[in-house]
């Protein structure tokens, strides 16, 4: 007798431990990738539905066990909702939360019905464990069925230590629930350490895989250089020759081409306007030959004009 319970507090130890890598991959780092829904639903209502069990039956090992894996299974619910928002639309959840919405419905009226109606607590409790056993056998499904359709998914989410120890928990309870003659507990631990099997075997190969793969070399591909000369700063006096006002040329009399010709003034360029690759040739216009016209007052124009008449 003592042994038996011994390997029920075992188990129940394992179970408490299963979770916590899950959660700390998870919820501490963020990696969710891989993990269904529908399992990560069912690992929230299934421990309800086993702390109503131990309610009805008495044992205080599943009340302890589950009330811990509840809320690690609760945690790592959350973080999947709020990491995948595609989880959150209506029809998603309504298609990987209906199973746990009849486990929490059965676990509320089993209870319901072994403490408030003449059926008594032991029937309840052995249809809640019927149930509890039909849907711990559909809850180890989606987990592996969906690392099996797709085996290119990406696995970072699954904790490998948790299925292990799911594996060994499963076992240890599948021998509890034999010795005890409790076929729910037995059937359901069953189901589960295939599922966790299964699971432990997909990590494996997977990482095996990876490990396994050679690495793939990518020759460099010829990438033409292109050469930009650089920019010759050049300190010479480079000007822009820009035309200038009627006023100025009074100044320079003598370089007026003729009477409508305007003269230049020249000016420093600035930075930007100054030539990338050498200096600039500025051109001036030709003086043009013959008399130039001397802006000057009528006095000094008639004096010119007598002494360019006058007998030699």
């Amino acid at each position: 007798m003592h042994s038996i319970a011994l390997l029920g507090w075992f188990g129940a130890a394992l179970s408490i431990a299963l979770p916590w890598p899950q959660v700390w991959r998870s919820v501490a780092r963020g990696r969710t990738k891989g993990l269904s829904a529908t399992a990560c639903w069912q690992g929230t209502a299934m421990p309800v539905g086993w702390i109503t069990y131990g309610l009805l039956t008495g044992e205080t090992v599943q009340v302890v066990t589950n009330t811990v894996t509840g809320v690690a299974g609760l945690a790592v619910l959350v973080t999947v909702l709020l990491k995948q928002s595609e989880l959150r639309t209506g029809r998603k959840l309504l298609v990987s939360a209906a199973g746990a919405a009849g486990v929490l419905t059965a676990a509320a009226g089993s209870a319901a019905a072994g403490r408030l109606t003449d059926i008594g607590v032991t029937r309840a409790a052995a249809f809640l464990g019927a149930v509890l056993a039909c849907t711990a056998i559909l809850g180890a499904i989606p987990q592996p069925l969906s690392l099996l359709r797709d085996r290119n998914q990406d696995l970072a989410g699954l904790s490998p230590l948790r299925w292990w120890l799911a594996a060994a928990a499963c076992s240890s309870w599948c021998t509890y629930g034999l010795a005890t003659g409790q076929p729910a507990v037995w059937l359901s631990a069953l189901v589960g350490l295939g599922s966790a099997l299964i699971v432990c075997w997909v990590l494996l190969t997977d990482r095996r895989t990876r490990t396994a793969a050679p690495a793939t070399v990518v020759p460099a591909t010829a990438v033409p250089l292109t050469i930009v000369p650089a920019a010759r700063t050049t300190r010479s006096t480079t000007r822009v020759v820009r035309p200038a006002r009627a006023a100025v040329s009074a100044l320079c009399p003598t370089r007026a081409a003729g009477p409508g010709a305007a003269a230049r003034v020249v000016r420093p360029a600035s930075a930007a306007a100054r030539p990338v690759y050498g200096a600039a040739r500025v051109t001036r216009p030709r003086p043009a030959r013959g008399v130039a016209s001397v802006p000057c007052s009528p006095e000094a124009a008639t004096m010119v004009m007598i002494r360019e008449l006058a007998p030699v």
